[in-house]
């Protein structure tokens, strides 16, 4: 099976992106409330950001009062998110490769957000995030919605595959779509229980920003999904 591979694909657009992802609806008004409700309160905690982007949900980790360590796997991307949150603790890291400066048990909480579909070996890089996480951690990733990536491409529902495909935006990308089954075993399998599971809707300031997408997203399953899981006791890494 051909893989999505280990090049930063935001690297060439990185900038166009951060401006996308500033207050645009997809991000700022529908991916974002939904991943914060399921950290919840992160005063006085060690948030790491994996997949980090322009630095949007770093910037916010920080004014909340986290203490955030923060990789992305695009340099451009890590400058931006120095840039916005300059207290963070930023690097460029590949999810696959050992998070070696942060010790066991060391993080209370773990986001990554609309960034696994880009990794190869999820199960590696989903372990390796239960490593540093406290036993009464959790983790907070956020992807696309299998039943709308079905609708949009056709094929077997539960085959896991790559689809490159360009956005509106003229920006080529690889991806993996993968049946929740898949997402739900691959979490499983690095040593997590999933808590909660969250199919959002358009938060109310984005039906604003365009009627049309905030209809169709407060009535089907063409988004986001966001899932909470928390470190499974007894599991080994």
């Amino acid at each position: 099976m051909t893989g999505v591979g280990r090049e930063p694909q935001y690297e060439a657009f990185a900038d166009a992106f951060a401006e996308h992802a500033r207050d645009g609806f997809y991000n700022a008004h529908y991916d974002r409330p939904a991943c914060l409700s399921l950290l919840g309160d992160v005063a006085g905690r060690h948030v790491l950001d994996v997949g980090c982007g322009p630095g949007w949900y770093a910037a916010e980790l920080v004014s909340r009062g986290a203490r955030v360590s923060a990789f992305d796997l695009s340099p451009r991307m890590v400058e931006l998110t120095t840039a916005q949150a300059p207290d963070a603790d930023v690097r460029v890291h590949d999810a696959v490769e050992p998070l070696g400066w942060l010790p066991d048990g060391s993080v209370d909480l773990a986001l990554w957000a609309l960034g696994i579909e880009y990794v190869d070996d999820r199960v590696c890089a989903l372990r390796e995030l239960r490593r540093v996480l406290r036993p009464e951690g959790a983790l907070v990733l956020s992807r696309l919605h299998p039943t709308g990536d079905w609708l949009r491409h056709g094929g077997s529902y539960f085959t896991t595959r790559v689809i490159e495909e360009d956005w509106a935006a003229g920006w080529h990308l690889r991806y993996w779509l993968a049946p929740l089954e898949r997402t739900c075993e691959e979490l499983h399998e690095a040593g997590f229980l999933i808590e909660r599971l969250l199919e959002p809707r358009p938060a109310p300031t984005a039906e604003v920003l365009s009627p049309d997408a905030y209809a169709l997203l407060a009535g089907e399953p063409r988004g986001f999904l966001a899932i909470r899981a928390v470190p499974r006791p007894g599991a080994t890494t």
